[in-house]
């Protein structure tokens, strides 16, 4: 009697753990209700730039060339789609490098929307220049979620704050996050992200 209890008891558990899996997530921004994603990604390291795991790191202090250690995740068309990832920059003696972006992929391929910080803590959007946070020193976490809905707008969100709202077209997009040299920028920095987590709707 007590094994064929502790059978089912198992069998419950992992009926349970079934149905916990297969409902939506509750994401940190945004009205629901968002259903969870594990997409794949390619490591991108180009130049100066070096990954290790979650651990990203440009080494040379280069104003010119493509220097970058990011996570290229897998592109998407349509519905929208969340990110949500928090960074902590631990060292930087350079300025003005992109942590995360929203790459368009199809119709015209080319960068979207990117998010870059400056040494002294100033986070701006790179294309336009607003700022979009600040206190994003070494040694900070810093939250960003990220919500697209393709076709209609793109909204960005620091620790939790709507900072910016920018329409849409349609097309097809891809996530990239890690550390990137800007056009305006060089190294070295050093940046760990931490919290990856990816919904859609």
């Amino acid at each position: 009697m007590r094994r064929r209890l502790r059978t089912t008891g198992v069998v419950a558990a992992a009926v349970l753990g079934l149905v916990a899996t297969a409902m939506p997530a509750n994401a940190q921004v945004g009205t629901g209700p968002w259903t969870t994603e594990n997409p794949s990604f390619n490591v991108q390291e180009r130049g100066c730039g070096n990954v290790d795991g979650l651990n990203f790191e440009l080494t040379c202090s280069t104003g010119s060339g493509d220097q970058r250690a990011e996570r290229r995740y897998v592109t998407y068309t349509g519905g929208t789609r969340q990110f949500e990832g928090s960074f902590r920059i631990t060292s930087m003696a350079g300025t003005r490098i992109s942590l995360k972006q929203t790459f368009r992929d199809a119709p015209t391929a080319g960068p979207y929307f990117m998010l870059a910080v400056e040494r002294g803590g100033r986070l701006y959007a790179v294309h336009g220049g607003e700022t979009l946070g600040s206190g994003a020193t070494v040694g900070t976490s810093v939250r960003v979620n990220t919500v697209h809905q393709v076709g209609s707008t793109h909204k960005v969100y620091i620790n939790g704050s709507l900072k910016q709202t920018v329409s849409s077209s349609s097309g097809s997009y891809y996530d990239k996050f890690g550390a990137y040299r800007t056009a305006s920028g060089a190294g070295p920095v050093k940046v760990t992200w931490s919290g990856i987590k990816f919904w859609r709707k």
